[in-house]
């Protein structure tokens, strides 16, 4: 006898055997995200307690443009707090940065700039060569790397021209910032998490920076890591933000760095790929962003306007009001939501939710009166390839009774046909629509393969300078083992160690 047992008839999509257990469990779970088991309903006396890291000149910027936008009665309710760290190599003001606070009470904040200038050539190269003993005190690793070599060449090292900065030159400058001299890095993220700390409400810590810079990402993989599985020993929730780059960006925001900075986080994020880095690496090395990970892209912005700095504001924006509306209530909805909508049908709704190869979501957003949802066609808008599949989606409007924020609704339903009907909450910046894209693998987006196709067409040298996670263990995460056929992770300068992460999951064919 035919059986509708295991297919979606609609998509085609595997599905439990209808009717059996789980089938009803992963009903149940959709029926209660329709019917809002995320919301928080007294955000009136919800304590704020959102704290941001921006790194790079993305970061920076953002955090001085969400300081100068909050809203002045942000800290009001009792036990509110708010921490801020600019973290960039050359080119921020930490006065302005300061100045951009004074609407908030200055009991109640942490704001710090710092500044990663250059070293001299001698101590960024005595740094690099101490590096294995730094990384023996941190952790004891479980395979230690005798035949380390410093991944900078003196020529390199000489190179510290911010304009043309590699992601390999910042990494080596934001570790001696963190392991040499007087360590000032290490110092402002102590000041930083004492801050949080001193929060007297649930806390996280956004991480913001530009996927496609090259300090920005090179530094935050590792400064995430030593916040979150080194300070705050995973007690606070960290989640990363990527701003992904638009056309109207420089080219090497598009290129071969972009690929490995993808790679880098999907090793980090993916807990499958992640287990082969920490089973040689060490439990440091554990995924920084237990909250998870968003990515905003600047291109439908920028198709917009066709001016970089209307985008960029633009993206500020966005990320404000998510951060800030409703006392970050707006914020603090989205996880939820997110760990929920990943989450095995059996799964506590307390418990952390682990997303896998699907670790990317994405926040969207439109003008809803401006914007006309039939010239728009959504996937390639935001740069999402017409393949991805949601179980879920949630759009937010100043009013969710706008009839042109349901006409957006509408257009995500007929494009990407979610399981459930698009859920259109209040709340939102008068005259945006918001969209929560959740579960994205890399191989989602349009810009990953067109980072491939630039990295693979890179030089040799070109390549090695644009990695940053698992140089300080002689490792190229984005080329061949030379030890282990089918893995990632090519050894360099006499380097003995490795990784276990397949070729396939680096170059997005499996």
């Amino acid at each position: 006898m035919p059986s509708d047992s295991g297919l979606d008839l609609r998509r085609g999509r595997p599905t439990p055997a209808i009717g059996t257990t789980e089938a009803k469990l992963q009903q149940r779970k959709l029926d209660a995200l329709t019917r809002g088991v995320h919301r928080i309903k007294d955000t009136e006396n919800l304590a704020y307690g959102i704290h941001v890291i921006g790194v790079g000149t993305a970061g920076a910027s953002f955090l001085s443009d969400f300081l100068n936008a909050v809203p002045g009665d942000l800290l009001d309710v009792d036990g509110s707090r708010f921490s801020g760290l600019a973290v960039n190599i050359g080119d921020d003001d930490p006065k302005k940065l300061v100045a951009s606070s004074d609407k908030l009470p200055s009991d109640r904040i942490h704001i710090e700039s710092l500044d990663l200038s250059s070293s001299p050539g001698g101590e960024l190269t005595e740094t690099l060569r101490m590096y294995p003993e730094y990384l023996r005190l941190e952790y004891p690793l479980k395979h230690e790397n005798p035949s380390f070599s410093s991944w900078l060449t003196e020529a390199q090292i000489e190179a510290t021209d911010h304009g043309t900065m590699q992601r390999s030159l910042a990494k080596a400058i934001y570790g001696h910032a963190y392991y040499g001299g007087n360590r000032p890095a290490h110092a402002a993220l102590k000041r930083f998490a004492e801050s949080v700390e001193a929060t007297r409400a649930e806390s996280i810590v956004c991480v913001v920076f530009a996927l496609g810079g090259s300090v920005g990402s090179a530094i935050a993989v590792d400064l995430a890591r030593h916040l979150s599985n080194g300070r705050f020993g995973r007690r606070v929730l960290v989640a990363g933000i990527g701003i992904a780059p638009c056309a109207g960006d420089e080219s090497a925001h598009l290129g071969a760095q972009l690929f490995t900075t993808l790679n880098e986080l999907d090793c980090l994020c993916d807990e499958v790929k992640n287990r082969g880095i920490t089973q040689s690496c060490g439990e440091l090395y554990k995924n920084p962003f237990t909250a998870g990970f968003l990515v905003v892209p600047q291109e439908p912005f920028w198709r917009r306007t066709g001016d970089l700095a209307a985008t960029q504001r633009r993206v500020a924006d966005e990320l404000t009001s998510l951060l800030s509306l409703r006392k970050g209530a707006n914020f603090w909805e989205m996880l939820r939501l997110l760990n929920w909508v990943a989450a095995p049908p059996t799964q506590h709704s307390a418990a952390r939710t682990p997303w896998g190869a699907k670790w990317i979501h994405m926040l969207a957003a439109f003008d809803v009166n401006t914007d006309k949802t039939a010239q728009v066609r959504l996937s390639e808008n935001i740069g999402v390839l017409s393949k991805y599949e949601p179980e879920f989606l949630e759009a937010r409007a100043w009013d969710a009774s706008d009839p042109a924020a349901m006409a957006w609704v509408d257009s995500m339903t007929k494009e990407f046909h979610p399981l459930a009907p698009v859920n259109l909450a209040s709340g939102g910046a008068e005259g945006t629509a918001q969209f929560i894209l959740p579960r994205l693998a890399k191989t989602d987006l349009d810009l990953f393969r067109s980072a491939r196709d630039a990295y693979d067409s890179a030089s040799t040298d070109d390549r090695a300078a644009a990695h940053s996670l698992l140089l300080e263990h002689g490792l190229l995460l984005c080329e061949r083992s030379d030890r282990f056929d089918g893995m990632a992770g090519a050894a360099f300068g006499g380097s003995q160690h490795w990784i276990m992460v397949p070729w396939s999951g680096i170059r997005g064919d499996a």
